[in-house]
C-alpha cells in the first residue's frame, strides 16, 4: 500500500456493531444530510467519470453505491455565485451575490436549505470556505467573521476569504492543526467530532461543507506525496490555445485565457507537474471523504445519512489554452455530482453505478435537500428537486420533473465575457453581448457529436431549427431574469446587456468603470498601457508570449 495510506472503507463497518443509531432520526423519520462541495473540481477528475489516470476511491464507492449526474452544471461558475446559489436554490440574479456585485442580504439568507432546516429541527453545522458574505451592508465582505453568518449555525468551522491550506491559519479549525497540518484533513477530523456529537442529541443532522481544495495555490497536503509521483496525465483532445482559436473573440480576452494559461501552470511545459498537485488536493478530499464514512459508521448513523458531493464550479486545466473557470465551456461549467442515499442501496444489485444523463443544475441542491428533510419546497427556488432519480426502482431509468434546458450565467469579472447560455441535452447556445470594438455573437455547439466543443455550428444550415428553438429558450430565461433579478448589486442592467435585440451602442453605458477595471488589470498584466486596453488586437498580440502552443 501506498504512503496514501488509502482508507479501507470495508474495515470501518466493523464500528456499527459497537454504536447505535440516532434516536432522533430512526424516531421522526428524517435522514441526516451531509453536502460536500469542492472548489475547482472538473468533472474528469474521478475514476468514476472515466478517467483511468486519477486516484480517488471514496469518491467512486460513492457514485457505485448511489447515482452519478453525468449532466450537472454550475448556473453560474465561479465560487461567490455558486455558493449563494447552491445555499438558497435561486439564481444568481435573484441572490444578488457575486464577486464586483455585492453581499447577500440577510433577508435573503434566511430562505437558504441551512436555516430552513434549522428552523425544522435539524442540528446544522458548516466548515470549510464560506465565501460569501451575508450582510445589508453595501461593502461587507466575505474577508471578515462580522460578515459570515456564525450564529446561524449551532456549529461552525468556517474560515473568511478563501481562507488557508495551512490548517493552524484558520481560527476555527486551528484545534486540529497538530494532528491535521492541512486544511483538508482537517475539515475530515471536524465532521468526526460533529457526528459524534449529534449522537447525543435529539434532532437530526445537517452537516454543509466547503473543501477549499482544489482551489490555488495548488498545495497539496505532503501527506500523500507518493499519490501522484510518477504519475503521467492524458492530455484531453482539446487541449491548447490552437483548440480555442475557433471561440468567440469574448471568451479568449477573459483571464482564463490572457494570463490563467501561464500562470495556473498548464502551460506544455508545467502541464504534468500542475496537474499532479491540483488531483493530489483532490485527492486529499476523497482521503476526508473516507474520514467522514468511518465516522458515520463508528457513530452509527451511516445508515441514515444522506450524502451529497459536488463544486462550485469545473475548471479548464488547459483545455482551449485556458485555466480557471468561469466561461460557459463544458469544462469550465460542468462538475461532478453525486447522491448516496443509504436507504435505497438495497433496491440495487451489488456493485451497480447509477447514472443519470438528464441535465441538473447548481440551484437543484437547496430544494433536494429539503425535500429529503420533509420540508415544503419555497416558491422562490429555481431549481427542482432530485429526489425521484434516487427513488425510482432500479428497473427504471432516473426520472426528473420536464425540464428542457438549463441556464448559465456570466456576470462578473470582464465585461467582454458577459454571456448567458442554455443547455439542452443535446446542444448549447451561448450569447455574448459584448459589442467594444467588436460584433456581440452567437456560438452553438452540438453536444451530443462534439462534447469538446471544437466546432461551432452557429452557421451550419442543418442546425438552424435547433439554433431557433434555442434562441426562443434563450428569451424565455431572459425574460425571467428581466422579471426577478434583484433591485440592488447591479443585476438589472444585465436584463438589458444580454438581451440580442438591443444594440451595443444603446447599452454600452451600462457597464459601469468599476466593471471595466477588472479589464484593464489585465492588460496592464500584459504589458499594455490602461489606453490600449480596448486595442483588441493588440491585447491578443501580447498574450500570446504566454503559451507556447
Amino acid at each position: 500500500m501506498q504512503r496514501s495510506h488509502l482508507i479501507a472503507f470495508a474495515l470501518v463497518s466493523l464500528w456499527a456493531n459497537v454504536a447505535g443509531t440516532f434516536r432522533n432520526a430512526t424516531a421522526a423519520g428524517r435522514p441526516n444530510i451531509i453536502l460536500l462541495y469542492t472548489d475547482d473540481q472538473c468533472f474528469r477528475s474521478l475514476g468514476a467519470t472515466g478517467t483511468p489516470d486519477v486516484h480517488t476511491p471514496n469518491m467512486d464507492a460513492l457514485a457505485t453505491e448511489g447515482i452519478l449526474f453525468r449532466r450537472h452544471y454550475n448556473s453560474t461558475s465561479i465560487c461567490m455565485g455558486s455558493r449563494a446559489s447552491v445555499m438558497t436554490g435561486m439564481y444568481e440574479y435573484k441572490t444578488g451575490c457575486n464577486f464586483g456585485h455585492g453581499p447577500m442580504r440577510s433577508e435573503t439568507f434566511q430562505s437558504s436549505y441551512p436555516v430552513l432546516l434549522r428552523t425544522a429541527g435539524y442540528r446544522t453545522g458548516f466548515g470549510g470556505k464560506f465565501g460569501f458574505a451575508v450582510s445589508d451592508r453595501a461593502n461587507a465582505s466575505e474577508g471578515s467573521y462580522n460578515s459570515l453568518p456564525v450564529d446561524q449555525f449551532d456549529s461552525w468551522a468556517g474560515g473568511t476569504g478563501q481562507t488557508n491550506y495551512q490548517t493552524a491559519k484558520n481560527k476555527y479549525l486551528a484545534k486540529y492543526a497538530d494532528r491535521y497540518p492541512h486544511s483538508t484533513r482537517a475539515y475530515g477530523a471536524y465532521a468526526d467530532d460533529f457526528i459524534a456529537e449529534s449522537q447525543s442529541d435529539e434532532r437530526p443532522f445537517c452537516l454543509t461543507l466547503f473543501f477549499k481544495a482544489p482551489h490555488r495555490p495548488f498545495t497539496p497536503d505532503p501527506f500523500f506525496d507518493d499519490i501522484y509521483k510518477d504519475a503521467t496525465f492524458t492530455l484531453p483532445g482539446n487541449y491548447g490555445r490552437e483548440a480555442g482559436k475557433h471561440l468567440a473573440m469574448q471568451a479568449r480576452l477573459g483571464r482564463q485565457s490572457l494570463t490563467f494559461f501561464r500562470d495556473m501552470g498548464f502551460d506544455p511545459a508545467r502541464y504534468q507537474s500542475t496537474m499532479r498537485d491540483y488531483h493530489q488536493l483532490i485527492h486529499g478530499v476523497d482521503y476526508a471523504i473516507g474520514m467522514i464514512r468511518q465516522a458515520l459508521q463508528k457513530h452509527g448513523a451511516a445508515e441514515n445519512t444522506i450524502i451529497i458531493l459536488t463544486s462550485d464550479n469545473g475548471f479548464f486545466c488547459g483545455s482551449h489554452g485556458m485555466g480557471g473557470k468561469v466561461l460557459p465551456y463544458e469544462e469550465g461549467s460542468k462538475v461532478p455530482l453525486i447522491i448516496y442515499d443509504p436507504r435505497q442501496s438495497t433496491n440495487k444489485p451489488s456493485n451497480s453505478g447509477t447514472t443519470c444523463d438528464q441535465l441538473t443544475a447548481t440551484v437543484d441542491i437547496a430544494p433536494t435537500i429539503l425535500e429529503l428533510a420533509g420540508q415544503p419546497i419555497p416558491d422562490q427556488i429555481d431549481g427542482v428537486s432530485l429526489v425521484p432519480t434516487f427513488t425510482t426502482p432500479v428497473v427504471q431509468e432516473p426520472s426528473l420533473p420536464q425540464r428542457d434546458s438549463v441556464p448559465l450565467f456570466q456576470m462578473w469579472g470582464a465585461p467582454t465575457t458577459f454571456s448567458m447560455s442554455v443547455v439542452t441535452q443535446t446542444h448549447k447556445y451561448i450569447y455574448w453581448c459584448c459589442g467594444e470594438k467588436m460584433q456581440p455573437s452567437e456560438e452553438l455547439f452540438n453536444l451530443a457529436d462534439d462534447p469538446m466543443e471544437l466546432v461551432n455550428v452557429i452557421d451550419d444550415p442543418q442546425e438552424q431549427q435547433t439554433l431557433q428553438t434555442l434562441r426562443h429558450r434563450y428569451q424565455s430565461q431572459l425574460a425571467h431574469l428581466k422579471s426577478n433579478a434583484v433591485a440592488y448589486n447591479d443585476y438589472q442592467v444585465f436584463g438589458t446587456l444580454l438581451d440580442a435585440a438591443v444594440p451595443w451602442e444603446s447599452k454600452s453605458s451600462l457597464v459601469n468603470q468599476k466593471m471595466w477595471q477588472q479589464y484593464e488589470s489585465l492588460a496592464k498584466q500584459l504589458g499594455i498601457s490602461p489606453a490600449q486596453y480596448f486595442d483588441f488586437e493588440k491585447v491578443l498580440e501580447a498574450s500570446a508570449k504566454f503559451s507556447t502552443r
